[in-house]
C-alpha cells in the first residue's frame, strides 16, 4: 500500500522555480540541512532543505505509485460518504476476507488473532496462489476479481473496494455530453428570462438551429429525445425556465452570481424593516356588506424579529398608515381582552427581566402589545407610500435614517417577506374568506366565506403576532455563542437588551403629532381656513391677524397639524403654553364618526354636479344619505368608506382638553344632530332639493339626514336584522345578505 509520505533524499526529483532539477546529496551544516541540487542542463547549486519542503517555489515529484495532485481518485471521505451503512459495512467484511488472503487473519495482525485463525487453507506459510483460490471458490468469484479487490485495497485501503463510480471523478450529473450543446442550450433558455414559459422541444430546436449556424451542419451532434429531456432538467437547475413562474425565473436570472451581502444588526431598534403586502384573506365591507381586499402593512424589527408596528388597509395603503405603522413603533398598541400573560408586555413596551424605574413614567398606560423602541434606521422599498414627502419627514424631524432597498429585490427585506409567508401558512390559510396567494390557488368562491370586518381582521393578526409569533422558536435567530439554543422574537428582544444593556424609548406623551401633516396658514378673524373648511376654537384668540415668528418657506403663518383621514378637527400648539389644542371643524357636529379629506372632495364633486350653490353641509349630508342606501357605491366610495368606518385610527392622540367652538357645545350640537323630516303636503308647501340647493343657510337645516346604519355584528343574525330595519334601508341589505343566508 503506498503511503502519502513522499521520499525526500538523494534521488528525489523537484521541480524548483520552474526547472526540474534532482537531489544528489545531503549537506549537513551549522545553519542547517543542505541539499546539493543538478538541473538537467548539468548545472549545481545548493539550496536549503527547509526551504524546498515549506517553500511554494519547490514542488516535490511524487513516485509514480504515490498521491499526486492530479491524482483521478475521490478522497477517502468522499469515496466513504457516497455509501450507505449497508455498503461500508460490505465493504468491512471484505477487506476482512483480503486481510485473510494475505496474512491468514481477518483481523490483519496475529497478536489479535480469532478462535481457530490462521485456518488450514490460509496459513501463512502457503503460496499465494493457494490462498488466492482457496478465497475465491469461498467468495464464489474468479481470481483475477480477487486480485484486483486486493490490487485496490492494497492501494486505497478500504475505500479502494468501494464501486468504481464512487471512487473516481466522474463526468457529472450531465454525463458525456458534448460541452458546446450544453453551452447553447443553457444560452438558448437564458434568453426566455423575460419571456412566457417555453416547452422543452422548442428549446431543443432552437439549440440544434444555432449550433448549425456557429459549428456548421452535423458537427455538433443533437443528443437523442430523451437523453436531451433529461440533459434539460438538470440544467433546469441552473437556469429555471420550465415549471417556474415567471417572477422566480426573473428573480433567479438578477440574483448575484456571489455570496450574498446582509446587513448585520447588532442591537434592537437599529434597523426596522417596512413593508406592504395584499391581504390572501378577504374582509367585510361594513357599508355594503360585501367582501373587499385589504393591505398589510407592519413594521419589523430586524435583530429580534419582533413587529413593532400592524396596520390593516382597505384597498390599498396610504401614507398615514406607513405612518402610524412606524408610530406603533414608538408607542405599542394596548393589549387586546382575554390575552394571555405570556402575550402582554409591561406599560413601557420592554420586557418583564428588563429592570426599569417604574416611577420614570408619570402616566400609567394599559400594558402593551408588544416591545417599544425608537428605529435608528429604517429599510423601505420604493413605493409611493414609503417614499412620499409625509413619511420623509417624519424621519427627518425624529432623526431617523431611512435606507432604501435596491430595486426589484426582495431579499433585501427578506425577513419581513418570510413573516408574510408564515402569517400565511400559520393564521390567514385557516380564516374564512382565504383566497390563496395567486390566482391558481384560489377556491371557488372565497367571497362567500368572508365574514371579518377590517378591525377584526387587524384584531386577529395583532393577537396571533403577540401570542404564538413572537413566543415561537425561529431557526434565523442565533446566538454565535450558543449555536444550539432555539430563541423566539421575544426572547431575543430580551437577549438584544441585555447584550446592548439599553435600548431606547419614547418620552414625550405628544409624541403622536409628529406623524401627523403639517400646514402653514394665518389665523383670521374667523379662524382658520384649509381646503375651504374653517376651523375656530378660544385657544386662536391670541393670534388672530398676528404674523407668526417662522420665516423660510412658511412666511409667517402657523402651524398645524393635519390628520388626512380625520378632518373633523385639526391640532395646534400654543407658543405661549406649549400645550397641544383640537380645533373643529364648522360642520363636524353633523358626523358621529371620522371623515377624511378624500371623502369631502369626492362630496364636493357630487355636490358641484347635482346642485347650482353647493356647501360641504349639503354636500356632507347628500354623501352620508348616499352611503347609507347604498346607492352608486363605486371602488373609490368604497375605499373612503371603509377607511371611516374604521373603529382605531392610525395613529393614538391623547384626548385634548381646553376650550372648543360655539358648535361643538352640548346644546348647539344637539340641536344640530336632531333628525329632521321634510314636510309632507302638496308639491307647493313641500321642500324639495331644488330649494334647498337654491334657498338660503335656514333651508338647509331642513334637509333630511338620513342616520348612519350601525355596523352588523358577525354570527349575530338577529342583532343584524334588528340594525338593518331600524335604519329603514330593509330592502337593500337583505338583499346584500343573500350570499351569507
Amino acid at each position: 500500500m503506498s503511503g502519502i509520505g513522499v521520499r525526500f533524499g538523494v534521488g528525489t526529483r523537484l521541480v524548483l522555480d520552474g526547472e526540474p532539477v534532482e537531489i544528489v546529496e545531503l549537506v549537513a551544516t551549522a545553519a542547517g540541512n543542505e541539499v546539493i541540487l543538478r538541473d538537467v542542463r548539468g548545472g549545481v547549486r545548493r539550496a536549503s532543505q527547509r526551504d524546498l519542503l515549506f517553500s511554494s517555489r519547490a514542488v516535490v515529484v511524487p513516485d509514480e505509485d504515490g498521491p499526486a495532485v492530479d491524482d483521478p481518485y475521490e478522497t477517502v471521505g468522499t469515496m466513504l460518504g457516497q455509501l450507505t451503512d449497508a455498503q461500508q459495512a460490505l465493504l468491512v467484511e471484505r477487506a476482512a476476507h483480503l486481510e485473510e488472503v494475505l496474512t491468514g487473519y481477518r483481523s490483519g495482525s496475529a497478536e489479535v488473532a480469532a478462535a481457530g485463525e490462521p485456518r488450514p487453507e490460509y496459513a501463512p506459510d502457503l503460496p499465494l496462489t493457494v490462498r488466492y483460490a482457496a478465497k475465491a471458490a469461498e467468495l464464489g468469484v474468479g481470481q483475477r476479481t480477487l486480485q484486483r479487490w486486493i490490487s485496490d485495497y492494497q492501494r486505497l485501503g478500504v475505500a479502494g473496494l468501494a464501486p468504481s463510480a464512487a471512487r473516481q471523478q466522474g463526468g457529472g450529473p450531465l454525463g458525456n455530453a458534448d460541452p458546446r450543446w450544453v453551452e447553447t442550450a443553457l444560452e438558448v433558455m437564458a434568453e426566455h428570462t423575460q419571456e412566457s414559459e417555453p416547452t422543452k422541444g422548442i428549446i431543443i430546436r432552437r439549440t440544434a438551429s444555432r449550433l448549425e449556424v456557429r459549428y456548421g451542419p452535423g458537427v455538433v451532434k443533437t443528443p437523442g429525445r430523451t437523453t436531451a429531456y433529461e440533459l434539460l432538467d438538470e440544467l433546469n437547475r441552473r437556469v429555471p425556465t420550465f415549471n417556474a413562474s415567471a417572477k422566480r425565473r426573473r428573480e433567479v436570472a438578477e440574483r448575484p452570481q456571489k455570496a450574498y451581502g446582509r446587513l448585520r444588526p447588532t442591537r434592537p431598534g437599529e434597523y426596522v424593516l417596512l413593508d406592504t403586502t395584499r391581504s390572501d384573506v378577504f374582509a367585510l365591507d361594513p357599508i355594503t356588506l360585501r367582501w373587499v381586499q385589504a393591505e398589510i402593512t407592519v413594521a419589523m424589527d430586524w435583530y429580534s424579529r419582533c413587529i413593532t408596528g400592524l396596520r390593516v388597509t382597505p384597498v390599498s395603503t396610504k401614507s398615514v398608515d406607513v405612518s402610524g405603522s412606524l408610530y406603533q413603533t414608538f408607542r405599542p398598541r394596548p393589549v387586546g381582552k382575554d390575552w394571555p400573560a405570556h402575550a402582554v408586555w409591561p406599560e413601557h413596551g420592554l420586557p418583564k427581566r428588563v429592570l426599569v424605574d417604574r416611577d420614570a413614567f408619570t402616566e400609567r398606560a394599559a400594558p402593551a402589545a408588544g416591545p417599544a423602541l425608537v428605529p435608528e434606521t429604517i429599510v423601505i422599498d420604493h413605493g409611493r407610500v414609503y417614499v412620499s414627502a409625509h413619511v420623509r419627514s417624519v424621519c427627518r424631524r425624529l432623526g431617523i435614517s431611512i435606507q432604501p432597498a435596491r430595486l426589484r429585490t426582495g431579499r433585501d427585506k427578506g425577513p419581513i417577506e418570510r413573516f408574510f409567508r408564515t402569517m400565511r401558512q400559520s393564521l390567514l390559510e385557516a380564516l374564512p374568506g382565504y383566497k390563496g396567494p395567486d390566482v391558481y390557488s384560489r377556491g371557488l368562491d372565497p367571497e362567500g366565506q368572508a365574514f371579518f370586518f377590517l378591525d377584526e381582521l387587524e384584531a386577529i393578526i395583532a393577537e396571533w403576532t403577540a401570542t404564538v409569533y413572537h413566543h415561537k422558536p425561529n431557526r434565523s435567530l442565533v446566538d454565535p455563542h450558543l449555536p444550539g439554543l432555539k430563541l423566539s422574537p421575544a426572547m431575543m428582544f430580551e437577549h438584544g437588551v441585555a447584550r446592548a444593556g439599553y435600548v431606547e424609548v419614547p418620552r414625550d406623551p405628544d409624541l403622536g403629532f409628529e406623524f401627523l401633516k403639517v400646514e402653514y396658514l394665518p389665523i383670521h378673524h374667523y379662524g382658520v381656513e384649509i381646503n375651504k373648511c374653517r376651523y375656530n376654537a378660544f385657544v386662536l384668540d391670541d393670534y388672530r391677524g398676528q404674523t407668526s415668528p417662522y420665516r423660510g418657506e412658511a412666511k409667517g403663518r402657523w402651524p398645524f397639524h393635519i390628520d388626512t383621514d380625520d378632518i373633523t378637527r385639526i391640532y395646534f400648539r400654543d407658543p405661549k403654553t406649549r400645550r397641544w389644542s383640537a380645533i373643529g371643524w364648522e360642520h363636524a357636529p353633523m358626523l358621529d364618526a371620522p371623515f377624511s379629506a378624500e371623502a369631502l372632495e369626492f362630496s364636493r364633486r357630487l355636490a358641484a354636479a347635482k346642485y347650482t350653490y353647493p356647501s360641504d353641509q349639503l354636500a356632507v349630508a347628500d354623501l352620508l344619505k348616499r352611503w347609507n342606501v347604498g346607492l352608486g357605491m363605486s371602488l373609490a366610495e368604497r375605499r373612503m368608506a371603509l377607511r371611516i368606518s374604521r373603529e382605531q385610527a392610525a395613529i393614538d392622540l391623547p384626548d385634548l382638553p381646553g376650550d372648543e367652538p360655539v358648535s361643538l357645545l352640548p346644546s348647539v350640537r344637539k340641536a344640530l344632530e336632531a333628525p329632521r323630516q321634510v314636510p309632507s303636503g302638496p308639491p307647493s308647501e313641500a321642500v324639495t332639493e331644488q330649494d334647498i340647493a337654491h334657498g338660503d343657510d335656514d333651508d338647509v337645516d331642513e334637509f333630511d339626514l338620513a342616520p348612519p346604519v350601525t355596523r352588523p355584528s358577525p354570527g349575530s343574525e338577529e342583532a343584524q336584522g334588528d340594525r338593518i330595519e331600524d335604519s329603514g334601508f330593509g330592502d337593500f341589505y337583505a338583499d346584500a345578505l343573500e350570499d351569507f343566508e
